[in-house]
């Protein structure tokens, strides 16, 4: 029989794996996998499960968020061979489910995960000792994926990023820092950065371009600087909100490889979780590093 870890987050999203999840154990048990099954305890807990279990299993299944797949990866990263991954989505926003048109429907991603194959896809690397997956930003709004507790997640779902971003609009707070990559460098006052591998973010396809390839070894960065007039916030909002073109507050690239560096230490969110507060930090594409399960 082939062998399956299948690590769930019973506290994602609405909780509605509860009522999924029997269901989804017997399409597993009658596709003749045996499974081994491990609830999430506390933060952290996934990544050690995979660094304990992982290895010599045919398929490593996540039922969670973004931040419990963001768990699995940085275990899965230090095994010699990692298997592939199957990913059941159940959080709030479920961002990188939806660059991979991953079913909303829990029974549909279940059933997905036993008639796809292996997609390869990128991985980033944070300080050379921390993961992500599609996201590391800092700034404006970044806490709120963080901040905003559980309980408010679950009952408002991604209206809850959204109620709670428009708090940190009023107060801004810009980071002065020197951004390197490849043959450039960018000195500013930024309010918000992110590097990503994906289409959406906080629930918002807008943000990033939607030819975003998952798997070609770069990243897209968005920076978005000090708003120097009160023209410049309206042109921020309109450019999040509205989708209008990139203006002189924006600044937007591809690359595989940057550096951030800061006098003073700045808070990062790496996939939806705390990330650490750093004044250098260096972030680099591991190409095509992992393996999921998916129907593209």
């Amino acid at each position: 029989m082939k062998k399956m870890l299948f690590i769930v987050n019973p506290r994602s999203g609405r909780e509605q794996i509860r009522n999924k999840l029997l269901e989804i154990l017997d399409l597993f048990s009658g596709a003749q996998y045996q499974i081994q099954i491990h609830i999430t305890q506390k933060p952290k807990d996934a990544t050690e499960m995979v660094k304990q279990w992982g290895e010599g299993m045919d398929l490593v299944v996540c039922s969670g968020g973004d931040g419990t797949l963001n768990e699995i990866i940085s275990g899965l990263v230090q095994l010699e061979n990692p298997p592939c991954i199957g990913y059941i989505p159940a959080g709030s926003t479920n961002d990188y489910a939806s660059s991979l048109q991953i079913p909303k429907a829990m029974m549909e991603a279940a059933q997905n995960l036993l008639s796809g194959r292996p997609y390869p896809i990128d991985i980033g690397s944070f300080c050379h000792d921390s993961y992500f997956i599609y996201i590391a930003a800092f700034g404006a709004f970044t806490e709120v994926s963080y901040q905003t507790p559980q309980d408010k997640k679950n009952l408002l779902g991604h209206q809850a990023y959204v109620l709670e971003g428009v708090k940190s609009l009023a107060a801004l707070k810009a980071y002065p820092m020197r951004i390197e990559w490849e043959e450039q460098a960018l000195e500013e006052e930024f309010v918000f950065g992110m590097v990503t591998n994906t289409i959406s973010v906080g629930g918002f396809k807008g943000l990033v371009t939607q030819s975003v390839a998952l798997n070609d070894g770069e990243f897209e960065v968005l920076l978005i600087r000090k708003p120097r007039a009160p023209k410049d916030l309206s042109s921020i909002i309109s450019y999040l909100f509205l989708k209008e073109e990139p203006n002189d507050c924006v600044y937007k690239f591809k690359t595989s490889r940057l550096k951030f560096i800061s006098k003073d230490p700045v808070d990062w969110v790496l996939d939806g979780e705390f990330g650490g507060s750093r004044t250098e930090v260096e972030i680099i594409n591991l190409r095509e590093r992992m393996n999921i399960i998916n129907l593209v």
